[in-house]
């Protein structure tokens, strides 16, 4: 309807237009001959009508651009549904599949980044238990036996680990946007997040074996670290905890690695002190601390 009237508007305009200039131009040259003012004229028209044919095409292309990027939309929605219903599946390499679906989809579809990284983290946060994590191998007084489900299951967990970190910017990435992650209760083994720009970590009660790798990560908002346990060693290297940091009730089974790490905001150290730590942690002035330091390496709490 509204390309009918502006078709009707246009056909209008380009018979006054020509009209109008047929007219000026033979009042203005009366020698000059008639049909070269009227040539004149209908170029006039014309021109008219062609701007409004640059215009309509403009428009039907910017409509077809729209109808194609809410095609693209329903089918990353169509292609999300399918993964996360997908996750469920017995069969591992499934699971493995529709873990690497996701994180394409968050690289090509930047909307869903923190979405994605909000079902990895889900699915970490899953019961989990395998023979062979150290907790459980020096629970048992015999040699953990191997658990074929759980191995598979072990590997699936591992490969999610991995996409958090990759889909995470660091380096010359330009991603502005600080992505949470929330693992509470999670079982996490060789974690690593060094170098990684992040919003918000929520670790409470979080399981952490074998080495943790924090160097030279950037967290804008809290992490919070609250009754994790540290089976192995924990490495926070060059760490800058922007929003603060909380070790409320974890506990350290390994060497804490603290060289170079800053503190802002508050520091909460109501736990025992880990039995080696490598290096000192800066608090920066200002910075609220909780509970007692005790033998904490951290450099702006010395009296």
């Amino acid at each position: 309807m509204r390309e009918r009237s502006m078709l009707l508007v246009t056909l209008l305009a380009a018979i006054l237009v020509t009209v109008v200039t047929t007219a000026v131009l033979v009042l203005v040259e009366p020698a000059a001959p008639r049909s070269e003012a009227v040539r004149t004229g209908a170029l006039s028209g014309g021109a008219v009508i062609a701007l409004y044919a640059l215009w309509l095409n403009d428009r039907r292309r910017r409509i077809e651009e729209a109808r194609h990027d809410l095609e693209g939309e329903k089918v990353a929605d169509e292609r999300f549904a399918r993964s996360v219903e997908l996750l469920g599946n017995d069969a591992d390499q499934v699971r493995v599949g529709a873990l690497h679906a996701l994180a394409w989809l968050a690289g090509s579809t930047p909307r869903y980044k923190q979405t994605v990284l909000d079902v990895l983290c889900a699915y970490l946060r899953r019961p989990f238990e395998h023979p062979g994590l150290p907790d459980a191998a020096e629970a048992s007084d015999a040699t953990p036996q191997r658990d074929p489900v759980a191995d598979r299951e072990r590997e699936v967990r591992l490969t999610a680990q991995r996409l958090i970190t990759d889909l995470l910017p660091w380096g010359e990435d330009r991603d502005p946007r600080a992505y949470h992650l929330d693992l509470t209760g999670a079982r996490l083994e060789h974690f690593r997040l060094e170098g990684r720009r992040i919003g918000r970590l929520t670790a409470r009660g979080a399981r952490f074996h074998g080495i943790t790798r924090l160097s030279q990560l950037d967290a804008a908002k809290p992490v919070w670290l609250t009754d994790a346990v540290f089976s192995g060693r924990l490495d926070m290297r060059d760490a800058r905890f922007h929003g603060g940091v909380s070790f409320r009730r974890a506990t350290f089974g390994g060497e804490v690695a603290l060289a170079g790490a800053t503190v802002a905001s508050f520091v909460d150290l109501t736990t025992a002190a880990p039995g080696t730590q490598v290096g000192t942690m800066r608090a920066e002035d200002g910075t609220r601390v909780e509970g007692a330091p005790g033998r904490w390496a951290v450099e702006a709490l010395a009296p």
